[in-house]
């Protein structure tokens, strides 16, 4: 048995990108801010911040490209996925990315990071895909229109 599943709670980092495949599958995708902190050695007060790529499909996708902007706090829920891929000057790129098939918006209504669900349980735009169906990894080159 394997498990592949990551649960992160962050800010968007910038406002998401909404894209189509040439097949009229919605691809969404945005960088995602978790932050920890910690004491040094001297006792001081760190914050360490890593950033995550995260890929939406389908219409989930579409929800994060309407609702999400800057700044906005959400819970992601999905798998990690590694991959490698040709620039457009042939050089391989290796990239780590979390394909979300779940995505709640954190905090309260007219909170800078918040989403909708003023005050308790958070607002949620979970999406499930259908079946075993697997979506194509995505080629941030594919010739996408527009």
């Amino acid at each position: 048995m394997s498990v592949n599943k990551a649960i992160l709670v962050g800010n968007v980092g910038k406002d998401p990108e909404l894209r189509y495949t040439p097949s009229g599958t919605a691809v969404c995708t945005f960088s995602l801010a978790t932050s920890e902190r910690f004491k040094n050695k001297q006792g001081e007060q760190q914050e360490r911040t890593e950033w995550h790529n995260i890929v939406v499909w389908s219409g989930l996708a579409e929800i994060c490209g309407k609702y999400l902007t800057k700044g906005k706090q959400i819970y992601i829920e999905g798998r990690i996925q590694n991959r490698s891929y040709d620039d457009k000057d042939g050089n391989k790129r290796y990239i780590s990315e979390v394909v979300a098939n779940e995505m709640q918006m954190l905090g309260r209504a007219g909170d800078q990071g918040g989403g909708s669900g003023g005050g308790g349980r958070p607002a949620s735009q979970g999406y499930e895909p259908a079946g075993d169906s697997q979506e194509p990894p995505f080629n941030p080159d594919d010739d996408i229109p527009f």
